[in-house]
């Protein structure tokens, strides 16, 4: 999951990002309205931390651009505008959730994975696909039964794999969704991560090169030998 951090308090946007990428998300900040519009419009969000106070275009206003245009990415409103009348102002700008200043970092973890499962194509809570099951709010992965330790890294494409359903997703799309935006789009990261991936995993491979296009998750059948 990648998501936009829009806060104009660096101590406080490091550290949300920081928390971010412990549970295997993806995150970029803006510290200002302007920014925050150029980013959602170079790359794909699944969702943004939107504080409505921030410097040049609020927050609001970022939020009317997000509903105008018809974006697939969720916001949640992180803010210390706490009183309801606010909230309640919140959510007809088009915010999908509202959290208040002081917050639990776990709270916005679960608040996003939940936000995630309500996109145009809803996804299961806990994604099983040729018996590997993948669980995005324990960050879990079991494969027959097995507990398989990986890294966030590992386990981010994993997600994105196990969400595709056996679809086709190139390695620029897993980098545009698991890597933050200074990944070095000719890096063989996603080569590496994905051979680690296998490894851990185990035999028979169940995460197939589809030459030329990209890799996708299939049954250990049809799946050939491993490649990058």
């Amino acid at each position: 999951m990648r998501v936009l951090i829009v806060e104009d308090e660096p101590f406080l946007a490091d550290a949300v990002r920081a928390g971010l990428r412990l549970e295997a998300f993806a995150a970029d900040i803006a510290g200002d309205g302007d920014t925050a519009l150029e980013m959602l419009e170079l790359n794909d969000y699944d969702a943004v931390i939107l504080d409505r106070d921030i410097p040049g275009p609020s927050g609001d206003d970022i939020a009317r651009h997000l509903v105008a245009t018809g974006t697939r990415t969720r916001i949640l409103m992180l803010t210390a505008a706490d009183r309801l009348d606010e909230k309640v102002q919140g959510f007809e700008l088009g915010a999908d959730d509202y959290l208040t200043k002081p917050f639990a970092m776990r709270e916005l973890v679960v608040r996003l994975r939940a936000l995630s499962r309500r996109s145009d194509t809803p996804r299961p809570p806990v994604i099983d696909i040729h018996g590997v099951t993948i669980d995005p709010f324990r960050r879990e992965v079991h494969r027959d039964g097995r507990l398989i330790s990986l890294s966030r890294k590992q386990f981010a494409v994993l997600q994105v794999l196990g969400e595709a359903n056996g679809g086709v997703i190139s390695a620029e799309a897993l980098l545009e969704r698991a890597w933050d935006e200074n990944a070095d789009p000719f890096t063989n990261a996603v080569r590496i991560t994905i051979s680690g991936l296998r490894k851990r995993l185990g035999e028979p491979w169940v995460i197939e090169t589809v030459p030329g296009i990209g890799y996708r998750m299939a049954a250990p059948a049809t799946t050939a030998a491993p490649g990058s």
